[in-house]
């Protein structure tokens, strides 16, 4: 991710004016580069792929009263309840709240903010690439703060899934072996099938779906889908029930169509009808594998020795990520010129912030595998 600020003479102008000895002046230019690169920031952030990007995104006013009327998002359920998972302040612990589901669902949103300055002389010598490195710096920041408080969310969630056809907990599965294979997916397809029934505890209008479109899963995992290409996939011998995924003991390869593919296919974008998500952050001693830990519950789940893999059914509207605009705003990241530096301090500041919240409102979009 970066951001570039073209070399033309306006622009080159632009950043001068901001080191400008008059503080009328340079504050007018910092202003200006402000409103110009505000929405290119928030694009930039919109566009990434990160975990934070899958929640849907729903604008609010400034001073609204947010809500969500749960009757058009969410199915009635057998009792007309649902479970709703959200989070008060950014990085605190997500809970779980039920609701009738006729009702206005009210939540709360927090503030993601990051400050940054460089020094007053890069700008007097139009030194461009050090304002672009400033703002794609606090683009990284708000982004990387995004990303934990969504995956609180999505483990909170995931961990306290409940449906119509077994007990809590019913949303994760156990891998068969030590690697990811392809019945692990399998499986996982089939968990989201139960999971997804209709209102009634029955196939759904229309018949039932995949339900799993994105799975998120570490590097370790995205290379045991490429080591299908020369390992044994198997995980039962051919007379009998015993996992066996060695080659000494009746393992079979991969079809060679599918081989060839996992041999050209590089960055892996999808398998097996699953959008792959490599996320560095997941993956045993990982930033995200810590979070499940902490929030697993009654889940059995090892943090050393294993890792999450959770896959998420983005055709459903569950994943909601609310957003107050300001009034006047260009985007929802709102760039200000920091003024809290004096003249002697020879500095220029910008301060950015976003007031989002995040909220799960149908934790059967979410299924997980332990691996």
């Amino acid at each position: 991710m970066k951001i570039t600020i073209k070399r033309t003479e306006d622009q080159l102008a632009l950043v001068r004016a901001m080191g400008s000895n008059n503080r009328e002046e340079a504050y007018e230019a910092q202003a200006a580069v402000a409103e110009l690169l505000g929405p290119v920031v928030t694009e930039v952030i919109n566009n990434a792929v990160t975990v934070g990007n899958l929640f849907t995104t729903l604008t609010y006013q400034a001073d609204d009263n947010p809500s969500l009327p749960l009757d058009l998002f969410h199915d009635v359920t057998e009792e007309d309840y649902v479970q709703v998972y959200s989070q008060q302040v950014a990085g605190g612990l997500p809970y779980n709240q039920v609701f009738p589901a006729h009702n206005e669902l009210k939540f709360s949103t927090y503030t993601l903010d990051s400050a940054l300055a460089f020094d007053r002389k890069y700008a007097k010598k139009a030194r461009v690439d050090v304002v672009s490195k400033t703002f794609t710096r606090m683009a990284q920041e708000v982004m990387l703060k995004q990303e934990r408080t969504a995956f609180n969310v999505l483990a909170t969630a995931l961990v306290g899934g409940d449906s119509l056809t077994a007990t809590a907990g019913d949303h994760i599965i156990s891998a068969a072996g030590s690697t990811l294979l392809l019945d692990d997916l399998n499986q996982l397809i089939t968990t989201s099938k139960r999971i997804n029934s209709s209102f009634v505890g029955g196939t759904p209008v229309g018949g039932s779906k995949v339900g799993v479109t994105d799975l998120l899963v570490s590097p370790e995992a995205v290379a045991d889908i490429r080591a299908m290409a020369y390992n044994p996939i198997n995980t039962t011998k051919a007379l009998g029930g015993t996992i066996s995924t060695d080659a000494a003991s009746n393992g079979l390869a991969a079809p060679e169509d599918l081989r060839s593919q996992l041999y050209s296919g590089a960055g892996l974008p999808s398998f097996y009808g699953i959008n792959i998500i490599e996320v560095l952050e997941m993956g045993s001693g990982q930033r995200f594998n810590k979070i499940f830990d902490a929030v697993k519950g009654s889940v059995s789940f090892t943090e050393a020795s294993e890792q999450i893999l959770i896959g998420i059914d983005r055709s459903r509207d569950a994943l909601i990520r609310p957003v107050v605009l300001d009034e006047g705003s260009t985007g929802e990241l709102n760039i200000l010129v920091d003024d809290q530096f004096s003249v002697r301090q020879n500095k220029i500041g910008y301060y950015g912030k976003v007031e989002e919240g995040r909220v799960c409102i149908d934790d059967r979009a979410l299924c997980g595998i332990i691996l």
